[in-house]
This record gives structure tokens, C-alpha cells and sequence, in this order.
């Protein structure tokens, strides 16, 4: 699927209204809405927030980082709406991420999923991330899932 991806504010209508599904899938998948550690980010501690679109306009997916270190980035809040999985929509997504993190010296991503998310964890295999210790607030969490990869030059293919 073509999708175009391009940085929106976290407040933005279309962003608000893809992060809420997300919320709720997880909520329901976990049992409530107490199941990731740490603070609850924002749009304070965003590097950036992404869009996916359709040529028609409509937003079908989004993903953000968050700033760890001069040179590192957490991946968060990727999500794509159900009847746009398995399209393309999460790789262009991580792939935008990917380009902008290495673009302004980001060299390291990291990002945590869920025990009970293994089309997610799936997925970050396929893209080339590998498994990791878990970090920060993620530290002894028995659900949480970490992944790292060491970002190369994008390609322009």
C-alpha cells in the first residue's frame, strides 16, 4: 500500500484519534490500563510523531520517538488501524522513523512490546531489530519485550 508519512503535532486531530484505538487495544490485550511501565509520555518528551496517510487523505497509522540520549531514541506509539495490517503501513512508519532519527545523529533505537504482542514482536524480528535487555523503566517488567538495532545510513531505494 502507498502511504505517505509526515511529522504531525501529537495533538493534531488525526494523531489524538489513531493513539485512542491503540490505547484501548492494549488496555483490553493487558487487562488494563496499567501496563506500561514508567511516565506516561507525551507530546513534551516526543522527538517527533508521525502520520501515515493514504494518496486519499486518510490516516491508517502512526509511530513516534522519544529522546534517551544524545544518540538514542525509544520507538513508541506505533499503530496501524486493523483494516490497514499487514499492508506495508507499520514498515513505511518504522522506516520514516529510521530515516529521521539517523538524519538528525540518532544512532541506536530501542523500543519495548508486550509479551502478548507477537505480530509485534514478529515484526521487529523481520525488520531487523534485535531482542535486548530491557532499559530504563522497562527494567524487571515480566510483560515488557526490548528490541535495539544500530541504525546504518538510510537507503534511497
Amino acid at each position: 500500500m502507498d502511504v505517505l508519512v509526515t511529522p504531525e503535532p501529537w495533538k493534531a486531530p488525526d494523531a489524538a484519534r489513531l493513539r485512542a484505538p491503540q490505547r484501548a487495544e492494549l488496555d483490553s490485550g493487558y487487562g488494563s490500563d496499567d501496563h506500561e511501565p514508567g511516565v506516561t509520555f507525551s507530546a513534551d518528551d516526543m522527538a517527533v510523531f508521525v502520520v501515515a496517510r493514504q494518496p486519499a487523505g486518510a490516516a491508517v497509522g502512526c509511530g513516534g520517538l522519544r529522546m534517551l540520549a544524545p544518540d538514542t531514541a525509544e520507538i513508541k506509539c506505533v499503530y496501524v488501524t486493523p483494516a490497514h495490517r499487514g499492508t506495508g503501513v507499520a514498515k513505511a512508519i518504522l522506516h520514516d522513523l529510521e530515516a529521521r532519527a539517523y538524519h538528525v545523529g540518532i544512532r541506536q533505537l530501542v523500543l519495548e512490546t508486550g509479551t502478548l504482542q507477537p505480530e509485534a514482536v514478529r515484526f521487529y524480528e523481520r525488520e531487523g531489530y534485535d531482542p535486548s535487555p530491557t532499559f530504563g523503566p522497562y527494567l524487571g517488567a515480566t510483560q515488557s519485550v526490548c528490541f535495539a538495532r544500530t541504525l546504518d545510513p538510510p537507503s534511497h531505494s
